[in-house]
């Protein structure tokens, strides 16, 4: 198993993030960077982002150039818990190629599924709660916008999930099963001044001949409540296929449910060299019907809940009481 030493990553959510919870009043957007977000879309909704993209890979040992298009997609939903989604993602890649290596050049086509994952996300760490808890600043706008050294404390979420790969397929590597594991950490950075840093460690078909090792970094400046820019490094490595990609782009929210987004993907090496332009859409079918806000934990949670039981006993007591009346002997009765 090859060891790789890897940049700490990110991917970028939406900039329309309410910190106090799961569920948002507009869309919870992983595109259109490769990283995911450490927050999940909210219980019962149902998301799904896809787009397509347009390039060429030239690997510059096998003198051939190929023609590529591409469709990505991703299904997510949330269920039981605020902090828990399921999560379906794929690509599909269609290359026709041109071979230049003889004294004629010739073509031929490779179609297949670069990736189909299904797994769950868990955030199991969010600092943003405790902080809505203070809330604002009232006498000072200053103090609500500066920087604090808290926001640099991320939220934290983990990720398991299995690859289901199909035999003969020229962009995965071969191997005796065809399904295998992979997990990840995400954290996540929601700073004051409109910047969105999200971070994935990837530990990719680690059970197999050729495990895959990686990292992505995302970061994202919102420019307004609708319209939102990224840039992302991503690194990985294995036997089978390694690479340092860069992605930028700019996405823009049309609705509460519905945002559109365009990229440019290039590959710093070129062992195949890599270009690519996409385009996407994401669109949520929100079913979420009250607000929900994670549970405190430790502590200041076991507190937080005792008072609210005692408030629960008391407004009881009270409605008890209203009801009494006098049963004209000196006592009370009910009616």
């Amino acid at each position: 198993m090859k060891s790789v030493s890897f940049f700490i990553t990110i991917l970028t959510l939406s900039c329309y993030f309410t910190a106090s919870g799961q569920y948002t009043e507009t869309i919870n957007n992983n595109r259109p960077g490769g990283s995911q977000g450490a927050f999940s879309v909210g219980t019962n909704v149902l998301q799904f982002e896809t787009g397509f993209g347009i390039g060429q890979e030239n690997p510059s040992l096998l003198q051939t150039q190929a023609d590529a298009f591409a469709v990505d997609y991703s299904a997510r939903f949330g269920f039981w818990k605020e902090e828990l989604e399921v999560i379906l993602t794929g690509e599909f890649q269609s290359n026709n190629i041109t071979d230049t290596r003889g004294a004629t050049s010739s073509q031929y086509a490779q179609r297949n599924f670069r990736s189909n994952t299904l797994g769950m996300k868990y955030l199991v760490y969010d600092p943003y709660i405790k902080r809505d808890l203070k809330g604002p600043n009232l006498m000072s706008w200053k103090a609500n916008n500066r920087f604090s050294w808290e926001e640099l404390i991320p939220a934290i979420s983990v990720y398991g999930g299995a690859n289901f790969d199909s035999s003969s397929n020229p962009f995965t590597p071969e191997d005796p099963f065809s399904i295998s594991p992979k997990v990840s950490i995400q954290t996540q950075n929601n700073f004051r001044s409109g910047f969105v840093l999200v971070t994935n460690i990837i530990a990719d078909r680690f059970t197999t001949q050729t495990p895959t090792y990686g990292y992505i970094v995302t970061l994202t400046y919102c420019l307004s409540d609708w319209f939102s820019l990224f840039a992302e490094k991503q690194g990985f490595d294995s036997d089978f296929y390694a690479d340092n990609i860069v992605r930028f782009g700019a996405a823009a929210l049309i609705t509460a449910d519905w945002q559109v987004d365009a990229s440019f993907l290039y590959s710093l090496k070129d062992t195949p060299s890599r270009t690519y332009g996409r385009i996407g859409v994401s669109y949520r079918f929100d079913f979420h019907d009250q607000d929900e806000f994670l549970e405190e934990k430790g502590k200041a949670g076991r507190e937080k809940k005792k008072v609210e039981r005692e408030k629960a006993k008391k407004e009881k007591k009270k409605k008890k009481n209203y009801f009494e009346v006098d049963d004209g002997d000196g006592g009370l009765k009910r009616p």
